[in-house]
């Protein structure tokens, strides 16, 4: 299964200018954990990335203003993109190469197409997990029928003359 078929095509992105608040605002308003931050080049370039952990630790602990900081400040700029034809176990192994749990999804050209969390992943693989389950399950309803077919008729009751026992 390659990650184009499942990625997340529309992901929620922000101008490195803006401020955290308005990050963390668009974050609640949009229902998502990670913003990709961009330049406002035309057409923008993806320089980095924004979780609502980045903004709970990184803030917090740092003691930053979220009026005054900009989100452009603590996006993360190391990238970690798959491909869009990489499989999920490439897509695992640069979660965990990286130590991140989610990664931009690009094509040949390096255009962003999507982005893909870990959640996606675990759906992903749980999904396939089903798929083969449920062969599985039709294994062994195909194995059944083909015994019943190849197995000996069922016997038809016999009925003796009245008085005639089954015995000698």
């Amino acid at each position: 299964m390659k990650i184009a078929s499942f990625c997340q095509r529309e992901f929620v992105t922000i101008h490195a200018q803006e401020l955290l608040r308005n990050a963390a605002a668009l974050m609640r308003e949009q229902h998502v954990g990670a913003l990709v931050v961009i330049d406002s080049a035309e057409p923008p370039r993806v320089l980095g990335v924004v979780t609502d952990r980045d903004l709970a630790i990184e803030v917090l602990a740092r003691h930053l203003n979220v009026a005054t900081t900009r989100i452009g400040e603590i996006a993360s700029s190391s990238l970690v993109a798959v491909a869009a034809t990489a499989s999920v176990h490439e897509a695992v192994s640069a979660m965990e190469k990286s130590g991140v749990r989610r990664l931009l999804v690009s094509e040949e050209d390096g255009s962003v197409i999507g982005f893909v969390s870990a959640d996606d992943l675990i759906g992903a693989i749980a999904s396939e997990l089903g798929s083969l389950a449920s062969a599985l399950r039709n294994v062994i309803t195909r194995e059944s029928a083909e015994r019943a077919a190849l197995s000996t008729p069922p016997t038809r009751p016999v009925f003796l003359p009245h008085g005639v026992t089954g015995t000698r």
